[in-house]
């Protein structure tokens, strides 16, 4: 068994194991947590879910930190928006937890219905108004959605539905720019590189792995307010998104 090989099973037991133990304490403290936040912040209970959801994100960036190489490009904090969809390319599994590295916590992400499947994390979605846009009418995922940009929060969506397997961008679904221009906020494009490295489909073994996540420049709605607008607005985003994908893959490869 060579040095690589070594690295990789201590990355696995000390991430798996780590994430687990997080899992199980964020779980137990989260009833005193939320409580804490309720008091000190006056939010409801899906706020306050959201919240937590964030910090478990950045416990996750603390994690993975000795074997994977992280870093945030883009928009500084005060730059983004926290009334906004963002829209990301999505690559595996764990592409969400990197979401801990955003400036807002107060996100609601759209999502398919499997990961409601998982007991351990079931609740905790359900608990902070997530949108399960598979088994839910387009009617509901709008009525949600709406409901929690009206509130000032975000909400996230992979347009994609499903993870690339070449790691270039899919076809996407167009419900985020129905909804950004039915409710008037932007839409702030974010490109993330390295997931599938990290884990791609199909691999349950991690290795290391170098990620980036980069905030595109936001995108207002107002000139996209005619018909077929969603349609330009899918399309330019997506332009945007494949561009910045290109140059950040060919900035990777060079520093290698």
């Amino acid at each position: 068994m060579n040095n690589e090989q070594l690295k990789i099973i201590a990355m696995n037991v000390w991430v798996y194991g780590l994430l687990l133990l997080l899992t199980i304490v964020g779980i137990l403290l989260t009833p005193t947590v939320g409580f804490y936040f309720f008091l000190r912040y006056g939010w409801d209970t899906p706020r306050v879910i959201r919240h937590i959801i964030w910090l478990y994100g950045k416990g996750w960036l603390a994690i993975i930190s000795p074997f994977v190489s992280f870093e945030r490009q883009g928009l500084d904090d005060a730059d983004v928006p926290d009334n906004c969809i963002f829209v990301i390319n999505h690559l595996s599994f764990f592409d969400t937890y990197f979401m801990g590295a955003l400036p807002q916590s107060d996100i609601t992400f759209a999502v398919r219905s499997w990961p409601f499947k998982m007991f351990w994390y079931r609740l905790f979605m359900q608990l902070a108004n997530y949108l399960e846009v598979e088994d839910s009418s387009w009617q509901q995922t709008l009525i949600k959605g709406n409901s929690v940009l009206k509130q000032g929060g975000a909400v996230l969506f992979f347009p994609e539905g499903h993870r690339s397997r070449s790691g270039k961008i899919q076809r996407f679904y167009s419900g985020a720019f129905h909804l950004a221009l039915q409710s008037g906020c932007p839409v702030v494009p974010l490109c993330i590189t390295g997931t599938d490295q990290l884990l791609p489909p199909d691999r349950r073994s991690l290795r290391p792995a170098t990620v980036m996540l980069k905030i595109l420049p936001v995108v207002e709605v107002k000139d996209y307010q005619h018909e077929g607008g969603h349609r330009q607005l899918r399309k330019d985003v997506k332009a945007m998104m494949v561009k910045e994908l290109e140059q950040m893959l060919a900035g990777d490869s060079e520093g290698r």
